[in-house]
């Protein structure tokens, strides 16, 4: 039976959107197997809350570093290749990582892995919206959602490692392998030809420059910055520190201490799966503010009466809370008057990843000084500053 001309590049299509989505579960599994072995890593290196902060904070300081150099790689090689190769070189950074001997190679391991991540996150986001062209739709958050559902299996792979008694070296190369040849897979149903096609700005894009003055815009894009900053912070909590709050503070065993960071993500998918109708019914302020109060309230509580199921729930309302937070940020941005097209959306893109870069040290600082327990209130203090800042989003709309 022969194609004809019509059905060919719908094929082209859905198979380059199956591609993309496996590119994104690659990403958020990879990263997932190797964060609640941090304990066992943090023990076997002997270092403390101070040290272990500055350490796993070289993750998102590699991702800073190498981020602006993504859009240059993607024009030269393409998006496709860029996130294939960057999901290889990533793999490796991370079982570097947990292979490393001493702490500074566990940094330095770290740095590059968060570089060639970063890479990666550009260059399958870059491509998505090549495909979301195709579609004529909206499908990246699609993708994001997929993404979640790498993360929460690439945290039920170290689970069910743990479990199993599989040593860190054997666990970490067997998901890499695994992984990685999935992404080689992807790759060959990726769209071809470069990544040049000109963006679309709908009719909703941006509004006369009149509309608010430089200063207002300068307020908006600082609060949507905090926002999305708020939403980082609170989704590296739960990656760095929730495994060792659980079996530290709690006493709970490796293989349970690994349902904190299972739930934030969890719950997260939930939040991005729903957050589209929540958003068209309700307004995007709205659901911000509800988000930043159910972070707050529910991580808050499992603090003050610190149970294991209380504060696996705690972690799992801080995800959902914070689910919408980043594309909701990154869509205002993108939108604001007298700011050149996808200026705003850089910025806030930029600026958000020092949530990932602080948060590992002053948590780590305030650990040792206080307790990891009054470290982890920066969870619902963000919850707070998005309830206080979400009146820069939009309304909902008639």
């Amino acid at each position: 039976m022969t194609v004809d001309t019509e059905t060919r590049p719908l094929l082209a299509a859905r198979h380059a959107r199956a591609a993309v989505a496996v590119l994104f579960f690659t990403n958020g599994a990879l990263f997932a197997n190797l964060l609640p072995r941090y304990p066992q890593i943090k023990e076997d290196l002997a270092i403390g809350n101070g040290a272990y902060g500055l350490a796993v904070a070289a993750f998102p300081a590699g991702a800073i570093t190498a981020g602006l150099a993504a859009g240059v790689l993607v024009r030269r090689m393409g998006s496709a290749r860029v996130a294939a190769l960057g999901t290889l070189l990533t793999g490796a950074g991370i079982l570097a990582a947990g292979l490393a001997p001493s702490v500074a190679l566990f940094a330095t391991s770290l740095f590059l892995a968060g570089a060639m991540d970063a890479l990666t996150d550009v260059a399958q986001n870059a491509h998505g919206l090549r495909v979301q062209r195709l579609y004529g739709r909206s499908i990246l958050n699609s993708f994001h959602a997929v993404w979640s559902i790498g993360a929460v299996t690439g945290g039920l792979m170290a689970a069910g490692a743990m479990a199993l008694g599989l040593s860190l070296g054997v666990h970490l190369a067997v998901a890499a392998v695994v992984l990685v040849a999935a992404a080689g897979a992807a790759l060959r149903f990726c769209l071809p030809g470069p990544d040049n096609e000109p963006e679309e700005t709908g009719p909703e894009r941006r509004g006369t420059e009149g509309a608010r003055g430089t200063s207002r815009v300068g307020f908006v894009l600082a609060a949507l910055v905090l926002i999305a900053t708020a939403g980082t912070l609170v989704e590296d909590a739960g990656n760095s520190w929730a495994a060792l709050y659980l079996s530290d503070a709690l006493h709970a065993s490796a293989a349970l201490a690994a349902w904190g960071f299972i739930a934030l993500v969890g719950a997260q998918f939930i939040g991005r799966i729903i957050g589209d109708r929540l958003v068209d019914r309700f307004g995007q302020r709205a659901v911000a503010r509800a988000g930043g109060l159910i972070t707050a309230v529910g991580m808050g509580l499992a603090l003050a009466v610190p149970t294991l199921p209380g504060t696996v729930l705690g972690f799992a309302l801080a995800g959902f809370g914070v689910a919408t937070l980043v594309p909701a940020a990154m869509h205002e941005a993108d939108a604001l008057p007298g700011l050149k097209p996808g200026s705003g959306l850089t910025i806030v893109s930029w600026l958000m990843r020092l949530g990932f870069l602080l948060s590992p040290p002053i948590v780590g600082q305030v650990a040792d000084a206080a307790g990891l327990r009054t470290g982890l209130l920066v969870i619902p203090a963000a919850g707070v500053l998005v309830v206080l800042l979400a009146g820069v989003l939009r309304a909902r709309r008639d």
